[in-house]
């Protein structure tokens, strides 16, 4: 297959371009900056000459967008939201003007669509959308509304011959430099890796093999269109997480931290508190009903490859 990967040179982006590649297909990435073979260039808001990278294409996966890893500012929240919506317009203003679009258009999505909740899991039949929820801080909500903005330029674009997915993704754990793995195991290996204002808040992540997995079955099943949660089935408690990865790494010990140390960590880290504090309980309906069976379900063994693939500098 020809793949054609608009913003694909962040973390995600390269553990599916490896893995793809891997597997033989043609994959081409749209960067801003593109620096190598296979990268073309795009600015992510204009049509351009890229759009013909489009044009006989068997799938489009979308995954430009500011990175949430950043001060919550109204300057960078408006960039994540104008990333995301500008990009998802254009893909799909290129798609529907193509002779010969893609068979489906994957869009990256993000599991941050569903209420802050503690009580039952979100799937996507009977998850709970956030928004103004009480006991949250009100930027809270503004994330949402990324999320529901950039859901809605996949629903409007006019493209009747490519399927359209969402992939409501949560954090994919990849051994990848930078990536949200590889910042929860300095903070455990420093012996800073306890529970996070309590740690009872829950944790959506997916196993980057089992994210990719995702997406070769998505694109293969004609019969999946719309939201889809791309999240492992168990979710735990942050505490339990950070238990779990501390027990892979071997340190006993992680030193707790309330919710004054989180702002002062991630103003540290230039990144904001609610990547720590809001409770994201998410599980995959769809793909469990559709067959899909996850090669890493649980967190503590999830952990123990990963750590393993850490160590030896294996990526894919």
């Amino acid at each position: 297959m020809k793949v054609v990967l608009p913003g694909g040179t962040g973390q995600v982006g390269n553990v599916l371009r490896r893995s793809l590649t891997a597997a033989g297909h043609d994959v081409v990435v749209l960067s801003r900056r593109p620096s190598g073979a296979h990268e073309v260039a795009w600015d992510g808001r204009t049509p351009g000459d890229w759009a013909g990278e489009l044009d006989g294409s068997d799938v489009v996966i979308n995954l430009a967008g500011r990175s949430v890893s950043c001060r919550y500012t109204a300057d960078n929240l408006k960039a994540m939201m104008d990333s995301r919506v500008e990009s998802a317009r254009v893909v799909g203003e290129a798609i529907s003007a193509a002779v010969r679009p893609p068979k489906v258009w994957l869009q990256m999505s993000t599991a941050t669509v569903y209420a802050h909740r503690f009580d039952a899991p979100n799937d996507e039949d009977t998850g709970i959308i956030g928004g103004s929820e009480p006991d949250v801080p009100e930027y809270w909500s503004y994330s949402v509304d990324i999320a529901t903005a950039w859901e809605r330029e996949l629903e409007k674009a006019d493209t009747p011959r490519t399927r359209k997915v969402a992939l409501r993704s949560a954090m994919v754990m990849s051994p990848d430099r930078g990536g949200v793995f590889d910042v929860l195991s300095r903070l455990a290996r420093l012996g800073l890796g306890g529970p996070v204002a309590g740690g009872a808040q829950y944790v959506s992540w997916i196993h980057d093999q089992d994210f990719v997995r995702a997406v070769e079955f998505l694109v293969a099943r004609d019969d999946l269109a719309g939201p889809v949660n791309l999240a492992a089935p168990a979710p735990l408690p942050q505490r339990a997480l950070m238990r779990a990865l501390r027990s892979a790494w071997g340190v006993p010990v992680g030193l707790p931290a309330t919710k004054w140390m989180a702002e002062i960590g991630a103003l540290a880290l230039r990144s904001d508190t609610e990547l720590l504090l809001k409770s994201r309980r998410v599980v995959p309906g769809r793909l469990l009903a559709a067959g899909f069976a996850f090669d890493h379900p649980e967190w503590p063994g999830a952990a123990g490859d990963l750590v393993g693939r850490a160590r030896s500098g294996r990526r894919p």
